[in-house]
């Protein structure tokens, strides 16, 4: 079974593809759902919570305007927190993984946000960064309740620059051109790893506006040969 990472920085639309792999069947874990489900009514993170940030969480779960001011620009308390419920994430994570083993799924995709910002792309087989050009991407973060210029620009600087989540990307899907053209290349990425592994694949370099040409050589950062790298616009 093939562990695919899925990744992209605030507002590029990884949510939206992810949900498309979703609807081919594919099983996918998004780790920020198991985030707010971990922090929800008796979450299992929220006593560990309560203990290190007092009076940010109640009876309904989790208080995140409150944890929000506890964390926010605050890189010791966002270190605390990310202590208490990384693991528990981890311990989901591998749930998953066993169950999928079980069912003999030939590849499935783990929704990742921060893949490349840490050590997550050391355990994947393979990778996909989804894509949108800038102006794309900060109207759709700005149409988001409570969003402003800072916390965007603060967002962003705690994140890989784009242009390095897509030069480690094995596949770049293009989410600024329309839903449709999007599934198109979901769909297509889906059906060269269920066949192909992560390889060379022709159909998906052919739709790419970006020329690949195979080569031997090790990648750097994710234990694969360029020959594996496929770019589809989306």
């Amino acid at each position: 079974m093939k562990i695919i990472g899925l990744t992209g920085s605030i507002g590029m639309g990884k949510s939206t593809v992810a949900s498309m792999f979703a609807d081919l069947g594919i099983a996918v874990f998004d780790a920020d759902a198991e985030v707010h489900k971990l922090q929800g009514p008796g979450g299992r993170a929220l006593a560990a919570i309560e203990e290190a940030f007092p009076g940010v969480t109640h009876v309904a779960g989790l208080d995140r305007a409150a944890l929000g001011e506890a964390v926010f620009g605050k890189p010791e308390a966002l270190k605390t927190l990310e202590r208490i419920v990384h693991p528990l994430v981890a311990e989901e994570q591998a749930a998953f993984l066993r169950r999928a083993r079980y069912r003999r799924d030939a590849f499935v995709i783990l929704d990742i946000p921060l893949l490349f910002e840490g050590q997550s792309w050391k355990k994947v087989d393979g990778s996909i960064t989804v894509s949108a050009p800038e102006h794309v991407q900060r109207a759709r973060v700005l149409k988001r309740a409570g969003m402003t210029e800072a916390k965007f620009r603060a967002i962003r600087a705690a994140q890989l620059p784009d242009r390095e989540k897509r030069a480690r990307a094995d596949f770049i899907i293009e989410t600024g051109l329309g839903k449709r053209r999007s599934r198109t290349a979901v769909a297509r990425i889906a059906s060269c790893l269920s066949r192909r592994s992560v390889r060379y694949c022709r159909q998906c370099v052919k739709s790419s506006s970006t020329q690949k040409r195979p080569v031997s050589a090790p990648m750097r950062g994710t234990g694969l040969s360029k020959s594996a790298r496929s770019s589809s616009t989306g």
